[in-house]
Parts: C-alpha cells; structure tokens; sequence
C-alpha cells in the first residue's frame, strides 16, 4: 500500500503549466467502440491509467485487435456489431465501474458467455442498474447478492430492443443499454430524468451510428438503430476535466497562484464543476477554444485568490458527480457555507464519497455537516485548516487526490494511505504537481 504526504505550501503560490491528461470517459469508448467498428480505428491521447487498460486487456480478450504503437497511441482492429468472440477467462476490470458497466452492454448484445471479476472496492459497487435493463433485453445474469462482482452473463441469441425509463441520469446506465441495442433488431430508447453526459450519443454518431437525441415530457430522450456497420474512426482523446480539477482547485485555494492547464475537454455536460467554481468567485479563464475527438476543448488559466461559499445546484450534480471531492476542498478555504445536496449517487461510487469526505475533512479540521444526500462544509476563509492528519482512500483515486490537494493548504501536512489507487485515473498527477512547485510524495 502506498501512501503519499502533501506538505503544505505556506505562502508559495503554484506557478506553471502542465496539459491535462487523457480523458477517461473518452478513452473507454474509443477502446470499446472501435471494437464494434470494422475494420482499424486509430487513437492518440489515450490515457493509460490502470482502469483504461484494464478495458482494452477485456476488448482485447473478446476478440478485437489491440495494439500500443506510442504514448498515448492506440490501433484498435474491430470486429462489427455482434462480432465479439467469447472470452476464454474472466474479464478483470479491476476498480474500473465505468469498464464493467459498458462492457456488459457489449456482451449482452452478443450470443455469448462471459464472467467480470475486478477489485475488492469494484466487487462491493452494485451493478443491478445495468442488470435490470439488460435483462429486458435477454441478457441472463449470475452474480453475488445485490448484483456484485463477480458476475456471469450470457447474451441472447436475438436481442430485444426496450424503451427504459431510468430512475437516475446515469451515463454508465445510458451507455450499457444503447450498446447492447446495437445488435437488436429495431430501435432502444433510454429515458433519464436529466441529461447525463453525451460521450457515447456523440461518439456513436461519429462511429456511423443512427443516434437520436430529444427532450420529452422534462426528460432526456436517446434512441439507437440497432445493427448499424460501424465505420472505423481516427480519434484524438481531449484531456480529463475531472483531473484537470485537481490542479485548477489547487492554484484556486492558493493566494498568488496562476496555473495554465492546456488541452482540458469542455462538454457541457462534463464542466459543471468549473461553473459552481466561477460562482464562488474564482478566477477561471477558458483560452483558445476549439474541438478535438467531436468534444469542445480549451486551455485553462486559473488564478488564486478568495472564494466565498455558495450552494451547488442539484441540477447541476450529473454534470459534476465525480468532482464533490475536490470541491468539498475549494469549499474548505471558502468564506461561508458550501452546500451540496441531491448526490447521494456519491455513497455508491468507488466508496462512500459522502462519509469519507465528512470523516477526513474534520480530521483535517474542517466543519462539515453531513446529509443523506450530501454534506455542507463552512470554510475558513481562506486560513489554513490544521491537517496533521492521515487519511485512508478506501481505494478511492479521487478521495486520495482530493486530500493530497487539501493538504497544500493546510498548516500541518496531510499524509494518504491507499494512494496507489491514483494511477487508475491520473498516473501523472505526483509529477504534474511537482511541476508546478507542490511537493507530494511518499515519505
């Protein structure tokens, strides 16, 4: 187990540049939907995290072509809609949910047998809500009690295509059901109550695919036509705005900082967190617009300075819902009260983010409040909290990033246990800081 100190700043500002790396959203699909594509599908700016990885060993063992040609640089050989070979052992996705969930999507629109297995925190996370609709469509699955890994599913001879209502806006859930409907005869169609993000629609359209996007009595409408030839694609991944975050609220909560990140991905479905930052007043300037891999993207010049409390919109959650952690830290060194409510998705993500984000943040000092469905944090003001405190990260790479980024700010360090599950999203995150003068590691 590793574990990682963030030493505290004091008055030294964070000054530099570094590009965010590869967007993990993105770089799933493009592993998995060059998959169901014919023929070579090219991709630059992948992001090699452990989870990423860990998707393109399962697409290599369903029977695609993967190569590594570079850093970053991936060819993936498709084998078309309903072309995956059976596996011969288990696919291990390790801590990756995003992995396991649209992976079963894949498998349920194939007359094929195969288990998922992953991690200890990847084996606790529920996966009836893919179950459910993928059993509509005549997926068969075995796994433990609750719908947890490990699991085995077997797809159907002939898929049937649903029109699902789904009781959360969940992207993962969204994604499952129009994969597996990409063999049916017909077309599927996913309902959620609010938009979640749109990778997949957009990606899918690019690939060839019939998607159809529309808003129907308040709710967010996406149809498919199954058994479309996908058609391989050249794709350039935009960088993570959920790990750009990290670097952006770490120059916010330090006086004097001014941080460029370059590259970071701009969906408005993905930049939620940048618009509650805006309202608490920090200095968030977008340079130099532009589109990459069919996404909007921008540079990212964040400035220090005061932030003050502020209520994050409900609304707004599944555009943010990976980003809680590290502005609970933002609203740590706020003036006031910062209150976060409608995300109880956050107690069944990689761990409890709620109960571990109240638990560390008054280790390190911090009043917070907790709520079923989210917390309030009233900040200092921008006064360092104590720290002086180890946290462990429940295998939890955004727990163990956000408290790394605290711990700059506190008057005491803050030390991380279970750091190591960092490297499944942000492998470069220790050097990406180092470079713009924090010191973090292990001691």
């Amino acid at each position: 187990m590793t574990t990682l100190t963030a030493a505290p700043m004091g008055k030294t500002p964070l000054k530099g540049e570094i590009a965010a790396p590869g967007d993990k959203s993105i770089s799933h699909r493009s592993l998995m939907f060059g998959a169901l594509a014919v023929g070579p599908t090219r991709i630059t700016g992948l992001l090699e995290g452990e989870d990423v990885r860990a998707t393109a060993r399962a697409v290599a063992a369903l029977g695609a072509g993967v190569e590594r040609t570079g850093e970053g640089a991936w060819t993936v050989q498709g084998v078309g809609v309903g072309g995956l070979a059976e596996p011969e052992s288990a696919l291990d996705l390790g801590n990756s949910g995003t992995g396991a969930r649209l992976l079963m999507g894949m498998v349920a629109g194939c007359p094929i047998t195969a288990t998922f297995i992953g991690d200890a925190s990847l084996s606790r996370r529920p996966m009836s809500r893919v179950i459910e609709p993928l059993s509509r469509m005549g997926a068969v699955f075995h796994g433990r009690e609750g719908g947890r890994l490990p699991i085995t599913l077997t797809g159907p001879a002939d898929v049937m295509p649903i029109d699902y209502r789904s009781p959360v806006a969940s992207a993962q859930v969204k994604s499952a059901v129009l994969l597996a409907g990409l063999n049916a005869a017909g077309r599927t169609t996913v309902r959620e109550p609010t938009a979640s993000r749109d990778h997949t629609e957009n990606m899918l359209r690019s690939f060839g695919a019939a998607v159809e996007t529309r808003t129907e009595d308040g709710m967010n409408v996406v149809t498919v036509d199954g058994q479309p030839e996908l058609a391989p694609q050249d794709i350039a991944v935009p960088g993570d705005p959920s790990s750009a975050a990290f670097a952006a609220v770490a120059a916010l909560i330090l006086p004097g900082s001014e941080v460029m990140i370059r590259n970071v991905g701009l969906n408005p479905l993905r930049a939620g967190l940048f618009e509650v930052l805006t309202a608490m007043g920090g200095e968030i300037e977008v340079l130099d617009r532009r589109e990459a891999g069919g996404e909007p993207v921008g540079d990212l010049r964040v400035r220090g300075g005061a932030l003050k409390g502020d209520v994050a919109p409900p609304a707004n959650a599944a555009a943010m819902i990976d980003e809680y952690p590290i502005l609970c830290v933002a609203a740590a060194l706020a003036e006031g009260r910062t209150e976060m409510r409608g995300i109880k998705e956050l107690r069944v993500k990689e761990s409890d983010r709620i109960a571990l984000m109240v638990n560390g943040l008054r280790a390190a000092g911090v009043e917070v409040e907790e709520h079923e469905d989210g917390m309030t944090v009233t900040g200092t003001g921008g006064r360092p909290p104590a720290g002086g405190c180890e946290i462990d990260a429940s295998h939890d790479h955004r727990i163990a990033m956000s408290f790394l980024v605290l711990g700059l700010a506190c008057a005491k360090p803050i030390a991380v246990t279970g750091a190591e599950t960092i490297a499944t999203s942000y492998p470069a995150f220790t050097d990406h800081f180092a470079l713009l003068g924090a010191d973090i590691q292990s001691r």
